[in-house]
């Protein structure tokens, strides 16, 4: 048995710089991974879509400029293959920036398996065994497959990845963040896209009115939308996969050429033997922890997604923050000190922080709103891009954010004025007064804070 100060299972954003900042203090550090370094963000989620939406961006303007006096004469062909390694590039880059890291670091062993608990201190990987005074779980999630499909060939977040032809008619099962994404790339790359939701619209935490203008944007791009689908099953046959669904009462038939199952996401707890070691999951399968991130054992602690309180990146950093603070900082971090906050990269750009409309509502909190649409803003006008809308809530009793959803061009980074302003705890009046740049569609949220109407 090896001996260790501190042990990390996973090296997804949370797990690398706590193994530093362990191992700068002194800690006799291992880090478990028995896939790829860097997780989900690296090798399937964050990278390497987002380097997809900028070539389904790159298609897109060079195919919708003739209003801008921008004429494209000839084909406009896309190469997939050459979109995958420019992805894979970017992909190893930041797996090849991790192991170098920890060969470099001392006090890091880097530990290639599969991890799983012998008991509350001990860890077993492969026919070794190790033990650590303080264990930090940093094993992420994977994507959830409904037992109706998972013996049918399909295609996951990972896979689609993969491809090299673009499909031809790609089929969507789900209707949240992963659909969309997906589904918007894939048809500026040339697919037929028909997504198929259960609920009553896209994206079921969103507000309504939300739901329905990304709703507007998919159908005017030509993506089918069928909601209150609840599928069932699918069946491959030859080149073909035909999903069978009830829809509005009936029940139907779909079929396409490839398959993405896009419903949900869950934690990689299962084959830790957590049982052995007296830790706790709730019953979705998330660990559960307190404000430290401590599980219900006190030297174990749980970070990202497997502990159910983030799913993204920034929130599985943010964890590393608060356990990190508590070992070596003087200033503390809470888990409630977080505001929810995230972006959906279809185009334009969702992006949320803190309360919505129907969370207000819920809550009963009185509050007024403030909303612009984005055709009255002069620079999205400029640009051409003067889809959708602004909203801020503003809380009665104490003038302060409660929340902010924004559709529209570069939403995914103006954002973060509300973001740092509710951080702040300052009052909605700090960026009303404030004097913003033009031509900016971030000089506009001073303009409507000064409108604010009873919500």
């Amino acid at each position: 048995m090896e001996e260790f100060d501190a042990i990390i299972i996973g090296t997804g954003q949370a797990g690398p710089p706590l193994a530093a900042n362990l191992a700068k203090n002194g800690f006799r550090t291992a880090i478990i991974e028995k896939s790829h370094l860097g997780g989900t963000c690296v090798n399937d989620g964050c990278t390497p879509t987002k380097a997809y939406v900028a070539s389904a961006r790159r298609i897109f303007a060079a195919g919708n400029s003739e209003e801008h006096g921008v004429v494209l004469e000839g084909e406009l062909r896309v190469d997939l293959k050459k979109i995958k390694t420019r992805k894979d590039e970017l992909v190893q880059e930041s797996r090849s920036g991790l192991e170098k890291m920890f060969a470099d670091t001392e006090n890091i062993t880097l530990i290639r398996g599969e991890a799983t608990f012998i008991d509350e201190h001990t860890l077993q990987v492969g026919e070794k065994e190790y033990r650590a005074g303080k264990i930090y779980i940093n094993v992420g999630g994977r994507p959830r497959i409904p037992d109706d499909f998972k013996e049918v060939e399909h295609l996951t977040n990972d896979s689609i990845l993969e491809l090299e032809e673009i499909p031809e008619h790609l089929i969507i099962v789900g209707g949240g963040y992963v659909g969309l994404e997906f589904g918007q790339m894939f048809r500026r790359f040339g697919s037929r896209v028909t997504i198929l939701e259960r609920g009553e619209q896209l994206l079921e935490k969103e507000d309504e009115d939300i739901a329905e203008e990304i709703a507007a944007i998919f159908k005017d791009s030509g993506i089918e939308v069928k909601l209150k689908s609840n599928c069932i099953s699918a069946v491959r046959s030859g080149n073909a996969i035909t999903v069978k669904y009830d829809c509005e009462e009936n029940r139907e038939d779909i079929t396409g050429s490839h398959l993405l199952l896009a419903t949900g996401r869950i934690s990689n707890t299962e084959d830790l033997g957590l049982e052995r070691a007296g830790v706790k999951l709730d019953d979705k399968g998330y660990i559960v922890v307190n404000e430290k991130l401590q599980t219900s054992v006190p030297h174990i602690w749980a970070m990202g997604d497997c502990n159910g309180e983030g799913a993204f990146t920034h929130t599985a950093y943010n964890d590393f923050q608060i356990v990190n603070s508590h070992l070596f900082e003087k200033r503390k971090r809470f888990l409630s000190d977080r505001f929810t906050c995230y972006a959906a990269f279809i185009d334009p750009p969702l992006a949320r922080v803190g309360l919505n409309g129907n969370d207000i509502k819920e809550q009963g909190i009185k509050a007024k709103v403030a909303i612009m649409p984005m055709n009255k803003i002069a620079r999205a006008k400029e640009k051409g891009e003067t889809a959708r809308k602004l909203k801020i809530f503003i809380e009665n009793n104490t003038n302060k954010i409660l929340g902010a959803t924004f559709l529209g061009t570069g939403a995914d980074e103006y954002i973060h004025t509300i973001i740092d302003q509710m951080y702040a705890g300052a009052s909605y009046e700090i960026i009303r007064d404030a004097v913003h740049i033009h031509p900016t569609v971030s000089e506009l949220l001073p303009t409507m804070l000064g409108d604010l109407k009873e919500f």
